[in-house]
């Protein structure tokens, strides 16, 4: 029987591995490319993984939110341009992204009068900061939504066949 790990502070990458109930020999396998030694040094953060690694691993484990981690987190260009994206329930992003079209909805005739000349000046600049925000919100509601998709596609919730040809038949 494998031994089961009492380490406290497990990265995303051994959480994952563990959810799934896979001994590193077992993922090792499974990943086809990657060493149980290597996987070692991964999860106990004694090297970074490779990007190739990450999307082995995030295909493989049925977990597309490891590249966003990834990317977020230890990615030296990501860590600065793509936010962490949490993972939740389908309501929860739609309602989220509802709130923040609404509130842009409301927004769109103050951004046009600050933008409209090409400039901001100092006393549309709260207003300009404001919306800029409220975008950003947006922005991260739709990447969520994007990565519940890519994992409901993963774990064969939504059927990819099917997926694909509603998509391919825009």
């Amino acid at each position: 029987m494998a031994r089961v790990s009492t380490k406290e502070n497990k990265n995303i990458y051994q959480k994952t591995r563990e959810g799934l109930r896979l001994t590193r020999e077992a993922a090792s396998e499974l990943l086809e490319s990657i060493a149980p030694e290597r996987i070692e040094k991964i999860e106990n953060e004694r090297s970074l993984p490779h990007p190739d690694e990450v999307l082995v691993m995030a295909e493989k484990y049925k977990q597309p939110s490891l590249c966003n981690y990834y990317c977020a987190n230890q990615c030296p260009i990501g860590q600065q341009y793509v936010p962490e994206i949490k993972m939740k329930d389908l309501s929860q992003i739609v309602l989220e992204m509802l709130a923040s079209l609404n509130s842009m909805s409301r927004q769109k005739e103050r951004l046009i009068e600050i933008t409209v000349d090409g400039k901001i000046a100092g006393e549309e600049l709260e207003d300009f900061i404001r919306i800029q925000e409220e975008l950003e919100r947006i922005s991260i509601a739709v990447e969520t939504l994007q990565l519940w998709s890519e994992r409901m596609l993963a774990t064969g919730a939504i059927d990819e066949g099917q997926y694909l040809a509603h998509k391919n038949n825009k």
